[in-house]
């Protein structure tokens, strides 16, 4: 039986100039949502469509305490973060779909 998976993730605007943090059991999905503002919030706001950065997890608990230790930390610690696995701040989006 396949377990269900949860994933903490950055989005950016297309010039790099906003950083979105979020949660999901269901990635494509979700990311699909933000690229085509299906829901209003920050991220239809501030035009965030760009996925720069992911992980993954297998049970709820831990992607929440990785979500909260990501949101507490400054911008500049996501940027870090982004860059250590994607330097480039590709779109990551079709890797994943």
């Amino acid at each position: 039986m396949k377990s269900k998976r949860y994933y903490v993730y950055l989005m950016m605007n297309p010039i790099n100039t906003v950083v979105y943090t979020g949660v999901t059991s269901n990635l494509v999905r979700r990311v699909y949502e933000h690229r085509n503002k299906s829901v209003d919030g920050f991220t239809k706001k501030y035009n965030v469509t760009k996925l720069v950065y992911y992980e993954c997890f297998d049970d709820p608990i831990s992607v929440i305490n990785r979500e909260k230790q990501i949101k507490a930390g400054s911008r500049q610690k996501k940027i870090d973060l982004i860059i250590k696995k994607n330097p480039k701040f590709l779109d990551l989006y079709q890797m994943i779909i």
